[in-house]
């Protein structure tokens, strides 16, 4: 199949071309750098023509509330509207673990939005809803700086490695599409508090964590479901400690 990943220039994009080629697929990686903009709607024509699927692994260049709202809404219309066209079969989209809980959060905001766009659009799909990512846990401690403390949430996550992602992504890519939104998260559970000082302890960073229930995670409150999938979500294979062990 022909498939065109959005955003394939990315941390993300890039492992889900490299799959989709393993699998034998032509795999094209879309980015501004190539000439394609979903959010100004530059090439989308010229890129999706011929096109069996559309992956979607966009990301604002900013995390203002206004900003990534305007873009996510942008570039979905944009892509739908370009797909339609084209004939493309399938649209995959990569969202947010937790996007439907955290109103107060204008990220989420905007990635439900986004989700929502997608299911009214026309086109079969599949959401993929994934958990943070392994290679953010530095930043979420950064969040929470305090000096020589970092201030982190007892809610609970499900970080996943990059590379995982990328792997199902592809999978999904290349099967049917059945107007469904999947969870996708890491094989260990704990609180961001615990898994953030993991990584931290491996780093060999000496700030303190402070476990505390109102801790806002990038501004948002946490609900007792944190960022943690539902029950039985699919789950990458990568432990952390295998992870860390190559990064």
């Amino acid at each position: 199949m022909k498939i065109i990943v959005i955003g394939g220039s990315g941390l993300i994009g890039k492992r889900a071309v490299d799959n989709l080629r393993k699998k034998g697929h032509e795999a094209v990686a879309a980015s501004p750098n190539s000439g394609v903009n979903s959010v100004t709607g530059e090439g989308l024509t010229t890129a999706l023509a011929g096109a069996n699927v559309v992956v979607d692994v966009t990301n604002s260049p900013s995390w203002a509330d206004a900003d990534v709202m305007e873009f996510f809404d942008k570039s979905t219309r944009n892509l739908l509207a370009a797909e339609a066209t084209a004939g493309v079969r399938h649209h995959v989209a990569l969202s947010v673990v937790g996007a439907d809980r955290m109103p107060d959060s204008g990220y989420m905001r905007a990635k439900f939005n986004q989700e929502n766009l997608i299911k009214a659009g026309g086109i079969p799909y599949t959401i993929v809803r994934a958990t943070q990512f392994f290679e953010f846990l530095g930043a979420i401690a950064d969040s929470g700086a305090e000096g020589d403390t970092v201030r982190l949430s007892t809610a609970p996550m499900q970080p996943i490695a990059a590379d995982d992602v990328g792997a199902a992504l592809a999978d999904v890519a290349v099967g049917t599409p059945e107007n469904v939104t999947i969870e996708l998260a890491g094989p260990e559970a704990m609180s961001i508090a615990d898994f953030v000082g993991r990584f931290m302890g491996a780093k060999g960073d000496k700030r303190k964590v402070i476990a505390d229930p109102k801790a806002l995670y990038y501004g948002a409150v946490m609900g007792s479901r944190g960022i943690a999938p539902e029950a039985n979500p699919r789950l990458g294979p990568t432990r952390f400690d295998a992870w860390f062990g190559r990064a």
